[in-house]
């Protein structure tokens, strides 16, 4: 991240959520950030690598506490406004390191997903482009509190999808894709900056039934 960037722009995490070096979501997810960066806000852009962490184990979080993955991770989705996961399709369903990801980060306390804007990317060289898992992806950040922009961008036939300088290649893909993330933008900067002073509370499935209504989620 800029430490010399405006203090007060918009902070996004941008992370390709593949573990594999040439991964088509981690190309995504740097093109995602190029256009981020051009509409003035400050990028954070990540890959899956630098949050290793093992499978969650109650008995070794109980023994050991939170892998330093897992807080780093937490730590970088706590320092943004909003964040941006280039997730792939495994088997129509969720990557499991990036669902091992999240497990673990749902124990930290404060709740980092909790109220932060998230938008949704795929590439795959399916037809589909990937767009089945990030649906499957929608409900546990969700469940967290998290605010899944309605619209998602989903790349097919992605290992042919990409020109020499990183843009899209087929007709259209990088206008929707910058109209997709203008429109997602344009959301988190109205709830940053010109957000009501007056709130009201809501609650989701992971809060606490016991928990005072101020530690719940805000809207």
């Amino acid at each position: 991240m800029d430490t010399d960037a405006d203090p007060t722009a918009i902070r996004v995490l941008v992370f390709g959520a593949a573990l594999r070096a040439g991964s088509t979501n981690a190309r995504l997810a740097s093109l995602a950030a190029d256009v981020i960066a051009v509409g003035g806000a400050q990028v954070d852009l990540a890959r899956m690598r630098e949050f290793d962490m093992p499978l969650y184990d109650g008995d070794l979080e109980e023994a050991e506490g939170l892998p330093a993955g897992a807080l780093a991770l937490a730590e970088r989705i706590g320092r943004c406004d909003a964040f941006v996961i280039s997730s792939p399709e495994y088997n129509a369903s969720v990557p499991g390191p990036l669902k091992n990801a999240i497990d673990w980060v749902s124990r930290v306390r404060p709740q980092p997903f909790k109220t932060k804007h998230a938008l949704l990317l795929s590439s795959s060289p399916s037809l589909v482009g990937g767009n089945r898992g990030l649906w499957a992806l929608r409900v546990p950040l969700e469940h967290l509190g998290t605010r899944v922009y309605p619209d998602m961008f989903s790349l097919s036939r992605a290992h042919e999808s990409f020109t020499e300088d990183g843009r899209l290649a087929q007709p259209g893909a990088q206008e929707r894709l910058t109209e997709t993330i203008t429109g997602f933008m344009r959301l988190v900067c109205a709830d940053v900056r010109f957000v009501c002073l007056r709130r009201r509370w809501y609650e989701f499935p992971g809060d606490r039934t016991d928990a005072p209504v101020t530690q719940r989620a805000e809207d």
